[in-house]
């Protein structure tokens, strides 16, 4: 009988656990804020001090931020329970750090991606908080941005920010780096991107994107324009790599040139310019 009533206690521990487990967030995850993502309200860029960040598959915002620039009437911090709360009209939402649920004028409400708590932050997924202030959220995968959209509501002066580059710029950048360097690490994605553009910040180069992907004064300067690969849709990688180089992430210095010597037709390069660097498949030239 006694063992009976311990494995029928071991049971309910083990069950009690997995609740417990299944309503917090787990303590040994890590994020990154590798990804450059940006987030618009209204078309408005917002200036964050506190990064967003993609985890499995989700954008995280801070939770603070996110709700002053959609027009909360006010965001408090209880910090004996962890908690945020947010007030909106006739919506108050909770949200407790660590935790797989909120509640959302007393009703309680799974986030199955958690709440967590990051650099003293709380963080929830962006698409949550933004539907339940009543707001429409694209994801847009060529430009990774987040654009929320509401009517009625501005953004306040003091959050607007710039981004410092345009769509286009991406557009262009990501499928250069996509058609030149798939299968490179992303330090050499980023390289690719470095050399893109300091041939627009060259005097001997045009000086947009666009012009020098295109350029042909001394003939197609890149071979995925002359095979037409410069078309394909970009993979994530090269999207995020060509947003680390438009934001000044160096991986290739000053170099105006590139190629891969175990395919290339040609050796001018290697014979007329300065070595800067190797990184994986690629030689990169000044």
């Amino acid at each position: 009988m006694r063992r009976k009533i311990a494995i029928y206690l071991l049971c309910i521990c083990c069950i009690l656990g997995q609740w417990f487990l299944s309503e917090t967030t787990e303590a040994v995850d890590e994020v990154s804020f590798h990804t450059p993502i940006c987030l618009t309200v209204n078309g408005v860029y917002l200036a964050m001090d506190s990064q967003p960040f993609l985890h499995e598959g989700f954008t995280f915002v801070p939770i603070r931020f996110v709700s002053e620039a959609l027009g909360a009437d006010s965001v408090t911090w209880d910090s004996s329970r962890n908690t945020a709360t947010i007030q909106q009209d006739e919506t108050t939402i909770q949200l407790t750090a660590g935790q797989k649920t909120a509640y959302v004028n007393g009703e309680k409400i799974r986030v199955a991606q958690g709440i967590r708590l990051v650099n003293d932050r709380v963080y929830v997924p962006v698409r949550f908080v933004s539907e339940t202030l009543g707001c429409e959220v694209l994801w847009d995968s060529q430009t990774y941005t987040v654009a929320i959209n509401k009517k009625g509501i501005s953004v306040p002066a003091h959050l607007e920010g710039t981004r410092g580059y345009s769509d286009d710029e991406i557009y262009w950048l990501s499928r250069i780096i996509h058609a030149e360097s798939r299968g490179e690490p992303m330090q050499g994605k980023i390289a690719v991107g470095n050399v893109v553009l300091n041939r627009v910040e060259s005097t001997q180069f045009p000086n947009t994107i666009y012009g020098v992907i295109f350029d042909q004064k001394y003939g197609v300067q890149f071979s995925p324009v002359a095979d037409g690969s410069i078309y394909n849709t970009p993979l994530g990688d090269s999207v995020i790599a060509a947003k680390k180089a438009l934001e000044g992430e160096l991986q290739a210095g000053q170099s105006l040139y590139f190629f891969n010597p175990r395919t290339a037709s040609s050796f001018w390069i290697a014979q007329n310019r300065t070595y800067y660097k190797t990184i994986a498949n690629h030689d990169f030239y000044l």
